[in-house]
């Protein structure tokens, strides 16, 4: 463990951000909060990504997607630069309520790291980042790809194969190893296939 937090601290900083992720009004099938499934996720790939996750990143792995419908997509221009602006605000805003929710549970250093990688703040290159950067992508790929071509049926197969492209160049060339060995289902499958031609 790192200085400022033993097992108790981050399973407490953990449980803080879930109980925020609890309140998301945006359900899976089962009626658990789409957040928390989320949160899951990235745990899940992270334990693949990472052997030994630092205290914060474990901490940060649980604010992700924070809140994040307290910003809704419609608030802002529905078009590239819209959708960039809207990512920003959430980001900022997830750093935001990580640092309050944390306050009186994390040491000022570990709780500003924390809201760091939830904000996506982190400069270029920072390990901790890349790795939050590469289980969102892979889960993404693994458990997202077809519920986003359903809310997307207006885009074509050129579109989605450079999301796949962009998605792709973020990954690490671990997370790129991982996201090959992924059973994709057609027309996914095929559409990744193209991407990487």
């Amino acid at each position: 463990m790192m200085p400022g937090m033993d097992c108790s601290c981050t399973d407490t900083a953990r449980a803080a951000l879930d109980r925020a992720n609890a309140a998301d009004p945006r359900r899976e099938a089962d009626g658990r909060p789409s957040a928390l499934r989320y949160a899951d996720g990235i745990d899940r790939w992270l334990t693949r990504l990472v052997d030994q996750p630092s205290p914060q990143l474990q901490v940060a792995a649980r604010g992700q997607h924070l809140e994040r419908w307290a910003i809704p997509r419609e608030t802002f221009p529905m078009d590239r630069p819209g959708y960039h602006a809207w990512r920003r605000a959430i980001h900022a805003r997830q750093g935001d309520r990580a640092r309050e929710l944390l306050a009186g549970i994390l040491d000022d250093s570990d709780r500003e790291r924390v809201a760091v990688l939830v904000a996506k703040a982190a400069p270029k290159g920072d390990s901790e980042a890349q790795a939050l950067e590469d289980a969102a992508c892979l889960l993404f790929l693994d458990e997202e790809i077809a519920g986003f071509a359903a809310g997307h049926q207006d885009y074509d197969a050129a579109k989605f194969i450079t999301i796949l492209r962009r998605t792709w160049v973020k990954m690490s060339p671990q997370a790129q190893d991982l996201a090959k060995a992924i059973p994709l289902e057609e027309p996914f499958a095929g559409l990744v296939r193209q991407a990487l031609a």
